[in-house]
């Protein structure tokens, strides 16, 4: 069993809150720097940048989990991580579905543009990510493990767009996988503000839209290795898998 740092909430240029600077080599030089081990890859309402971050990731001996940070009809925002680019594909049609066709201004909200690994741009979303999506979180939530994927609320703790701000509790029947807080909630005064969550998993990343808050927070997962079945083995605190805060 071995311990693996990871920072799975990461932002690319994709994404149009993010930095220009967040292309697929800059975000894994910059991992690499951080000693991470494994990144996750979360622009809002879209995985079209994932692939490229997955090949680059790869051939610098770097672990991308692919995934999405997901804003809901609520205006939750939401992780999801998907064990196969296949799987991440199905997924990325109902995206395509759900999300309003409002467009995009790049003058107001910023670009929104996929790159390949020369950083040549190969494609442009002309509908607003930032957008909310047209379901809610319990469908959002179903339709991620539809797809064998892992649903994580995004940090919980957050004034604005968390599961908290906008419904004002957490629901006990929701299936999350885990639950993300920021740097500034312990993990106790969460779970002492709720009890019946206790046997959830806490995860902390970055939330990264910049390079330079790339691996500022971090979780650390005990594991026999970075494969995506062992995350989720780690988040069930299977077989001595655990999340390490």
């Amino acid at each position: 069993m071995q311990v693996f740092k990871a920072d799975l909430h990461i932002h690319t240029i994709l994404s149009p809150c993010a930095s220009l600077d967040m292309s697929p080599k800059n975000i894994v030089q910059k991992a690499l720097e951080q000693k991470l081990d494994i990144i996750g890859i979360t622009d809002h309402n879209s995985t079209r940048q994932c692939a490229i971050v997955t090949k680059e990731a790869s051939a610098a001996g770097l672990k991308v989990y692919p995934g999405v940070e997901i804003t809901t009809k609520e205006e939750i925002h939401c992780l999801a991580y998907f064990r196969s680019l296949d799987e991440l594909s199905g997924f990325q049609a109902h995206l395509d579905e759900h999300l309003p066709d409002i467009k995009n201004d790049p003058s107001l909200f910023g670009y929104q543009i996929v790159v390949d690994e020369n950083e040549s741009i190969i494609y442009e979303e002309d509908k607003l990510l930032v957008s909310a999506l047209n379901i809610g979180i319990d469908k959002i939530e179903a339709l991620v493990h539809e797809f064998n994927g892992i649903f994580i609320p995004a940090h919980v703790n957050k004034s604005k767009d968390s599961i908290t701000s906008q419904l004002g509790f957490i629901p006990a029947s929701l299936q999350a996988d885990a639950y993300e807080l920021t740097r500034h909630m312990s993990s106790i005064e969460f779970r002492s503000n709720n009890p019946k969550l206790n046997d959830k998993p806490i995860v902390r990343n970055s939330d990264a839209h910049t390079l330079d808050q790339i691996g500022e927070n971090v979780s650390s997962y005990r594991m026999v290795s970075v494969d995506f079945s062992e995350f989720r083995m780690a988040l069930k605190s299977q077989q001595g898998r655990e999340v390490i805060q």
